[in-house]
């Protein structure tokens, strides 16, 4: 069984989701599944140790053109982690409805929480469908 606290090491969606212990498995295949009803139209692969859904071309740290995921979904040791790349009018559609999320630490792009009951699953759907139309972070003001 993996340790959750050591990195996975998988070359796939089901390698990284069968590589998980049972209590994070439960939970990272509830969300697959909902992200995949939620974003019908955004492909699902393993993407930098993490599941990724869609992509788009983003410029990296060392300012190489990659393929980065619109949504990503990873066990980290301490929590799970939802990114959603994707804006509303100009703003970090994760960020802008944080308040509506739950018990859940927020970043500009991404959604941390240690249990599922304190995320509020209605408002990610929500957030999930907003995604679906406003992918990736064109238009961003990087001021």
């Amino acid at each position: 069984m993996a340790n959750m606290f050591k990195p996975v090491k998988a070359k796939n969606v089901k390698e990284y989701i069968d590589s998980l212990p049972d209590e994070r498995k439960k939970i990272i295949l509830f969300l697959h599944n909902l992200i995949q009803e939620c974003s019908p139209l955004f492909k699902s692969h393993f993407a930098y140790n993490m599941l990724g859904y869609g992509s788009f071309p983003y410029k990296n740290y060392k300012k190489e053109l990659i393929e980065w995921p619109i949504i990503a979904l990873a066990s980290q040791k301490n929590y799970i982690s939802i990114y959603i790349c994707a804006l509303e009018q100009g703003e970090y559609i994760v960020e802008k409805y944080k308040s509506l999320l739950g018990k859940v630490s927020v970043g500009k792009s991404c959604i941390r929480f240690k249990k599922l009951e304190d995320l509020n699953l209605d408002e990610l759907k929500k957030i999930l469908k907003k995604a679906s139309i406003n992918p990736g972070l064109t238009g961003l003001d990087k001021a």
